[in-house]
């Protein structure tokens, strides 16, 4: 019997699996360790100061053992787990009841922090961990806190915005991280840039001849003219 249940949730977690978006595979793909601080440092800056001190244990709890520990964005936890671990960060005070985690958890998803991703189980229910790209009021803080500051020009490293990781997000934030051509919402981890005008064609790696496109599209076009595909999105629609 035990073995039948393994089985079970081998089977599951295999679905969950084929259930991923586009999204999330390119994020597992882009998905770079060394950005870890900067992205801790995002959270803090623009993600906490919206989040109750529960719903900041439960944040960090999920973003520990999804996101830090395996570069991927989902977890599956027990609502008993989480009363547990609020509870320890409360020591000598009034114990954290279910109730209160409920609400942290409502909460969370309410301000887009997390969402639910999967059916519940007896293991717990599947959530999804959202970073600060992907939170409306994050953008908006970080667009209002933002200082342009005059930055030496390296022209070396200006001219290439395809292979240079900061000059790549230069580009998507001027495209405001959307789809050219499906208008698609994406983050850092999910865009890609396709050249207008292809390398083998003689395009270069320069700002105006790239833009940020979501991977479906960006492989659908090939070699494709841009306005190809442009007129055949209009034309599905």
């Amino acid at each position: 019997m035990k073995d039948q249940i393994n089985k079970i949730r081998e089977l599951l977690d295999e679905l969950e699996k084929e259930d991923q978006s586009e999204q999330d595979i390119q994020f597992v793909k882009n998905f770079d360790a060394f950005e870890i601080p900067s992205i801790i440092v995002s959270i803090a800056d623009y993600l906490l100061p919206d989040l109750t001190p529960i719903e900041a244990v439960i944040y960090w709890y999920l973003f520990r053992h999804s996101i830090l520990k395996n570069g991927q964005q989902y977890i599956r936890v027990g609502q008993s787990s989480l009363t547990n671990i609020t509870s320890s960060h409360y020591k000598g005070k009034d114990a954290i009841s279910s109730h209160s985690v409920r609400l942290a958890l409502k909460g969370l998803q309410e301000k887009e922090a997390i969402s639910i991703a999967g059916d519940i189980t007896q293991s717990g229910s599947m959530y999804k961990v959202n970073l600060p790209d992907e939170i409306q009021s994050c953008l908006e803080r970080e667009k209002a806190q933002r200082v342009i500051e005059d930055i030496p020009v390296d022209e070396k490293k200006e001219l290439d915005y395809y292979n240079i990781a900061e000059n790549r997000l230069r580009v998507f934030e001027r495209d405001g991280f959307k789809c050219h051509y499906c208008n698609k919402q994406l983050t850092r981890f999910s865009a890609t840039l396709d050249h207008i005008q292809p390398v083998s064609k003689g395009g270069d790696n320069s700002f105006d001849n790239l833009i940020t496109s979501c991977l479906h599209c960006n492989s659908q076009r090939g070699n494709r003219p841009v306005m190809d595909i442009i007129l055949q999105k209009e034309n599905d629609s």
